[in-house]
This record gives structure tokens, C-alpha cells and sequence, in this order.
């Protein structure tokens, strides 16, 4: 007689997660590691910028002078804001330097990257870095050094304007012509940056999709409607938002060229702050000022992304 012996039937084991089952603790190893490296920027920012904007935004809510008591006035210093006339002069003035500098920087900007991204230019790389250094000019000796080629007396822009037989005059000291001149040197200053921002985006389009088009008969004005400017939306926005996020905090500049003037000419809202702030000790009134230009900021980019996202989606 035999007897069968049966094999006890093997334990139910669920499948492990992926990673194995030690991904739980190496997961948590690793987070702990990330924010152990990034301990230090973290705490440079909660000292430097967080900390700064909390403290900047109660101070927008007293009258503080930066000495001795103060007190707490609500929201009458952001009711001044958009009662006190220089303030809403500095306003006008603010928005008219980002209508002239924003649009001609990016224009400018997108046209000299178009020209230099093509394949039979010559000397492409030394028109490139020709065309970038001014951006690496300190701003204030770029200031400082337009303000004397602009001279009426001893400027070389007018002497050899005076020599074509043209006469510029004091355009720094002229009430119509201060702004758009800070705004123009302001546009040499920058748009080498951007220039090379787009270039970045013009190299990130596919040659072939260019190819096909010339293929199919379309012409230069063609592609750069339908492929390279739909192609280059995303860099179109960011570059946009970059340099009218600029125009909104201009200051050093035109502090060195203008000082403000003529007459209040050319007193952007960061100038308005700055003389508030330090100047006439008016803390709590600077503060809030602050808060008005970073929410105009934050309007103004959240509009663009809006517009650059809807965009983005009907070409698609």
C-alpha cells in the first residue's frame, strides 16, 4: 500500500511595488537628502525674501518712519496711493516707458535673433557677441556714457549730427523728449539678452518642418507665420513678460540720465518709492506703493499667460 504525500500549497505573496519593496524607505532617504541640500538656499530666501516682503507688507499698514512708535493706519496709505497726484503722475510715467521699451526691445530683439539664426550669414558668432555685449556694460556707466554722447555741448551724438548739418538740443532736459530718449538707451542696453533668448528658441525648431515648407512653395514672410512664430510662441511670452517685468522696476537708469526730470518727466514708480522710502522716511507709504507695483505685475503676466496659453491651444 502507498501513501501520496501532499504538498502544503504556497503562500499567497502579493506582487512587490515598483522599485522593490525598499522603494518606501529609499524614497524617504532621498527626500530627507533633497531637503538637506536645499536646506541652505531655503533659509537664504526666508532671510532675504520672504521674510522682507512679510515684515514690507505690515509696514504697508502704519505709518512707520523706520524710528520710534508707530501706528497702525489701516489701508489709508493704499487709498494715497491712488489719490496723490504724484504718485498717479509716476503711474502715467511708468506705463508710458513699458509701452515704449517693451514692445521695441522684443521687436528689435526677435528681428536681429531672425537674421542672425540664418545659415549663410558670415561672421554669424561675431555679430552675435558684438551685439550682446551691451547688455554686459554696467547699467549705470551705460547711463553715464549716453549722457555725455547726448550732451549738447560737449556730446560727440551732437557734434556729429552738427556735422550732417542736424540739431539734436538738450533731449535729456526736453519734458517730450526725455522719456523715449531713456527708453532707446534703455532698448540698446537689453535687447542683445533677449536676442539671445530667442535665438535659443529659433535652434529648438526642426529644419524639416522649414524644408517642407519651401518644398510646398511657401515663401520667407509664410513660414514665419505659419512655423517659426506658432513654433516660437512659449519663447515670445517669456521674453515678453521678462522685459515688461523690467520696464515696470526701472529705476538705476533713468536715476542716473534724469534724476526724474524734467519736471517730473521721467519719475518712474520705483523712483516714487525709493524717494519715499529713504528720503522722506514715509515707510509705511513706500511699502504699500510696493505692493501696488507687484500686483500691476502680477496682473500683467497673469494676463500674457492667459493670452499665450489660449494661443497656444488653438494652434495645437
Amino acid at each position: 500500500m502507498s501513501t501520496t504525500l501532499h504538498k502544503p500549497a504556497a503562500r499567497y505573496r502579493p506582487p512587490a511595488p515598483l522599485g522593490g519593496r525598499g522603494a518606501g524607505p529609499r524614497r524617504s532617504r532621498s527626500s530627507l537628502l533633497a531637503l538637506l541640500f536645499l536646506a541652505p538656499a531655503l533659509v537664504l530666501l526666508g532671510a532675504f525674501v520672504a521674510w522682507p516682503m512679510l515684515s514690507a507688507f505690515r509696514l504697508s499698514f502704519t505709518d512707520s518712519s523706520g524710528f520710534g512708535r508707530e501706528s497702525w493706519v489701516g489701508f489709508e496709505n493704499y487709498a494715497t496711493v491712488f489719490t496723490d497726484p504724484a504718485v498717479l503722475r509716476a503711474l502715467g510715467n511708468t506705463g508710458l516707458y513699458a509701452t515704449l521699451f517693451t514692445p521695441t526691445a522684443v521687436i528689435v530683439a526677435l528681428a536681429l535673433a531672425l537674421a542672425l539664426n540664418h545659415p549663410r550669414l558670415p561672421l554669424r558668432g561675431a555679430f552675435r557677441t558684438a551685439l550682446f555685449l551691451p547688455f554686459v556694460v554696467s547699467l549705470a556707466v551705460a547711463a553715464f556714457a549716453w549722457s555725455y554722447l547726448l550732451d549738447p555741448q560737449i556730446g560727440l551724438l551732437n557734434y556729429w549730427l552738427r556735422g550732417a548739418g542736424l540739431q539734436l538740443g538738450n533731449v535729456l532736459q526736453d519734458p517730450a523728449l526725455a522719456m523715449p530718449t531713456v527708453a532707446l538707451v534703455a532698448v540698446w542696453k537689453n535687447f542683445g539678452f533677449y536676442m539671445v533668448i530667442f535665438l535659443a528658441g529659433l535652434q529648438e525648431i526642426p529644419a524639416s518642418l522649414r524644408e517642407a515648407a519651401v518644398v510646398d512653395g511657401a515663401n520667407a514672410w509664410q513660414r514665419f507665420v505659419h512655423i517659426t512664430l506658432p513654433m516660437l510662441s512659449n519663447t515670445f511670452a517669456f521674453v515678453l513678460i521678462i522685459a515688461l517685468i523690467a520696464a515696470l522696476q526701472a529705476f538705476d537708469q533713468i536715476y542716473v540720465m534724469t534724476g526724474g526730470g524734467p519736471f517730473g518727466s521721467t519719475q518712474t514708480i520705483v523712483m516714487e518709492i525709493y524717494e519715499s522710502g529713504f528720503r522722506e522716511l514715509e515707510l509705511g507709504f513706500a511699502s504699500a506703493l510696493s505692493y501696488v507695483l507687484l500686483a500691476i505685475t502680477l496682473l500683467l503676466s497673469l494676463v500674457q499667460f492667459v493670452f499665450f496659453g489660449r494661443r497656444e491651444q488653438d494652434t495645437q
